[in-house]
């Protein structure tokens, strides 16, 4: 039987709309919403296991999303970029990310990626760019985020976090897992990213 996912993708569509951000907006008004489902079979991941506590954590507007996420985890399609020959056994087991909509996700979309990524706490992503333009919002608070050559800085739960084209950009977590939501565009939207160097196939 295939798994309808209509109300998550209209949870993910309404969150972003309460969103009060002039890029977030002019993104949401440039995606059409009405796009072809596509069957995917079942992928759950280890990292599933911080949604619970993400959905606590998050705030009011965005726990309708958190919670039907966390209702639905195991029949959707997370994926990985890397391996744990990339990045050690503990960041495999805490990371993963779930393509909502694109040229891979649960719905159908060659112009632009959009979905949720989850990192563990205590978890080191290091230093990776890509040519498409990266919006990030974190659905949780005390994620400290990198952007070219400053420092590390604390994002709160709901700020926008904008990564031009080609900007290096890196995140670490506290003692609280990361739940994000993710816009990719205006570029390849299942490129090469490069991290510390070395190519390695995927996005986030």
């Amino acid at each position: 039987m295939t798994i309808k996912f209509d109300e998550l993708l209209g949870q993910f569509h309404a969150y972003l709309a309460s969103v009060d951000d002039a890029l977030v907006r002019e993104a949401v008004a440039r995606i059409g919403w009405d796009m072809p489902a596509r069957a995917m079979k079942p992928h759950p991941l280890g990292c599933l296991r911080h949604l619970d506590r993400a959905a606590e954590l998050a705030p009011m507007t965005a726990k309708p999303l958190v919670q039907a996420l966390a209702r639905q985890r195991n029949d959707l399609h997370w994926g990985q970029t890397y391996s744990e020959a990339d990045f050690g056994k503990d960041f495999i087991d805490n990371y993963g990310w779930l393509e909502m909509f694109g040229t891979r996700g649960h719905f159908a979309n060659s112009e632009v990626a959009a979905g949720l990524l989850i990192l563990g706490p205590e978890i080191v992503y290091p230093d990776h760019h890509h040519i498409a333009e990266e919006i990030y919002i974190p659905l949780a608070g005390g994620t400290e985020w990198r952007m070219g050559e400053g420092g590390f800085r604390n994002r709160q739960a709901g700020e926008v976090v904008h990564h031009a084209s080609n900007v290096n950009h890196a995140m670490r977590t506290g003692k609280e897992p990361l739940l994000a939501l993710y816009i990719w565009r205006g570029g390849p939207l299942a490129q090469k990213s490069t991290i510390t160097g070395t190519a390695t196939q995927g996005r986030n």
